[in-house]
């Protein structure tokens, strides 16, 4: 029996051009050749499967090879490119770091560095693996790297390159290698399928392509296991039958029924999808990856973004006229949300249905409540004119109090209501728990708008004071330290102001906060509109008297209670001051 070769070895690049995906470093590597700049150590560092191991291989063999073509690439025909091939070079050597990651493996790599090449220009030694090293490894290694001979030339290979300490990483010269793009890979794939006379259809190299995740290496892996299932005719169904990929035409089918707002018809397709055994997540996945490849087909720029064959391209162009951009864009976020509290689900399967009702119900408007709980109420600003009755200095108190005509704008506040001040639709006690100023709507004139002499906006002190004190009383429920501020002093009218007198300036940067609730309250009940508040911090004498070092308030205490120094000096206790 033939020995079988797997397709990632007998299809393995051996010059820089077949390799695929990787034109920037090949183009690099090239031109240190034929300037005959090359460097004294090379990292290569990226994903699995992208060719680093392969480019070391292929730049070991040119550099030595005696009769480089006019591209830059390896003969294939002189005495060291045979010897590579058939893997007798002994100018070209591999290590394993991860199984030689001593010290004493380095030292005896060091000694054989000393001794020059037999045949050939350069010895090179190709680690792969490197970051596997061990810290002590790698500063034994750190001199040989940085003063190597000439004629020694080292190739590093790791998929972790932040394992690998800085002096290292200053010695060498750094190359990314990228994820190969899909594209790349179904191409590549195309062209083994051809050298193996296998009939592939695009659309299935196209899944194999996905499934590899940018490594070419697992793409061939992926190949070859699918060729021994279905045999030399690779179908797209016998693709998705073996790598248990669920077909594009379940989320083609859903998102139609997302559209006709059909509930029943989506979750009887997901039942369909549970039962032939594919995991939740995984649907909710390919959904999202569904809609935004719809999403992306709706702008001509961007369809380029789409890595799928061409026959599938055309479907999604033809489902993405009838999706309208807000349906994608809400069904997108409910999916996100949904693949974020499926693993924390009790009961899965109902996650999914839920998200499948609620995306069948964003065309519909039942969503609506939803997608409004977001965004701010804006409330049109109103400027009725309240009728004001004239306020007379005696007579009933219920008689005194101003109501706007206006039905549409808040009531006045009833002193027999104490949960809370009313201001607009806020109260002071939702104020003050949520630190958050209302938004209060113009409740009376303008003061502009408004004559300051006019007689009807008359009131005595007298009243003021009951007001203040009716305001202060439910101040004094809802926020004890307002309370306490406002009430040191008295309050005086004075025409269009509200003469205030504070203790420090601490009082004024808290009344600040409230000062504009309190002003809406007062200019509801007395029915003037221009009413201002002025302070004026007056310090007294009492607060030029408090103790404020720790020193002074104990000695405070002690004039109140002199117990206090005798418990003190009985119990022998040291106070810090």
């Amino acid at each position: 029996m033939e020995n079988y070769i797997v397709s990632a070895r007998k299809y393995r690049p051996n010059t820089f051009a077949t390799v695929v995906g990787q034109a920037s470093i090949t183009n690099t590597l090239k031109n240190a050749i034929k300037n005959d700049h090359i460097a004294q150590a090379f990292l290569f560092c990226g994903p699995r499967g992208v060719g680093k191991t392969t480019c070391a291989r292929i730049l070991a063999k040119t550099i030595n090879c005696t009769n480089v073509t006019e591209n830059y690439e390896a003969c294939d025909k002189c005495p060291s490119c045979l010897s590579f091939n058939n893997s007798s070079s002994f100018n070209i050597y591999e290590l394993d770091a991860a199984s030689n990651n001593s010290v004493d493996d380095i030292r005896s790599l060091v000694d054989q560095v000393r001794i020059p090449p037999q045949d050939g220009k350069y010895k090179v030694y190709i680690i792969d693996e490197v970051h596997m090293l061990s810290a002590s490894a790698f500063n034994a290694f750190l001199k040989t790297l940085e003063e190597p001979p000439a004629y020694a030339k080292f190739i590093l290979a790791t998929t972790e390159k932040h394992k690998i300490i800085p002096t290292i990483l200053s010695r060498c010269q750094i190359f990314d290698f990228k994820r190969i793009k899909i594209e790349d890979i179904a191409h590549h794939l195309a062209y083994v399928a051809d050298k193996e006379n296998i009939e592939a259809d695009k659309d299935a190299l196209h899944i194999v392509a996905q499934k590899a995740d940018g490594a070419l290496r697992d793409a061939l892996s992926i190949f070859d296991q699918l060729v021994s299932f279905a045999g030399q005719h690779l179908t797209y169904q016998a693709v998705i039958e073996n790598l248990n990929v669920l077909d594009y035409d379940y989320y083609f089918k859903i998102t139609d029924f997302l559209l006709q707002n059909d509930i029943s018809g989506s979750l009887l397709l997901l039942n369909d999808v549970i039962e032939k055994g594919f995991d939740g997540q995984h649907f909710i996945i390919g959904l999202g990856e569904h809609l935004r490849n719809i999403l992306v087909c709706k702008d001509v720029a961007t369809v380029n973004l789409l890595e799928i064959g061409e026959n599938l391209k055309e479907r999604y162009k033809d489902q993405s006229a009838g999706c309208p951009v807000p349906f994608l864009l809400k069904s997108l976020d409910i999916i996100n949300q949904s693949d974020l509290n499926y693993k924390i689900s009790n009961n899965k399967r109902l996650s999914i249905e839920i998200m499948l009702m609620q995306l069948c119900s964003i065309l519909n408007g039942q969503n609506q409540v939803e997608s409004t709980k977001s965004q701010p109420i804006i409330l049109p600003k109103q400027t009725p004119k309240p009728v004001i009755e004239t306020i007379k200095p005696a007579g009933n108190k219920a008689e005194t109090n101003t109501q706007p005509v206006n039905k549409n704008q808040p009531q006045k506040v009833s002193s027999a209501n104490m949960s809370g001040m009313q201001f607009g639709s806020l109260s002071i006690k939702s104020i003050t728990e949520n630190n958050k100023k209302p938004l209060v709507e113009s409740l009376v004139e303008e003061p502009s708008a408004v004559s300051e002499s006019d007689e009807k906006y008359a009131m005595s002190q007298a009243k003021f004071d009951d007001l203040w004190a009716e305001c202060l009383l439910i101040i004094k429920e809802n926020s004890p330290s307002l309370y306490v501020t406002l009430s040191r002093n008295k309050a005086v009218l004075n025409g269009k102001n509200i003469d205030l007198k504070l203790d420090n300036k601490l009082q004024e940067d808290h009344l600040k906060s409230r000062k504009q609730e309190i002003l809406d309250f007062i200019r509801i009940k007395t029915g003037i509109p221009f009413l201002q508040i002025e302070t004026e911090v007056c310090i007294n004498e009492i607060v030029n008297d408090m103790a404020y070092t720790d020193k002074e308030k104990f000695k405070k205490m002690v004039e109140k209670n002199p117990d206090l120094q005798k418990l003190k000096d009985e119990l022998n206790l040291e106070i810090e001051f």
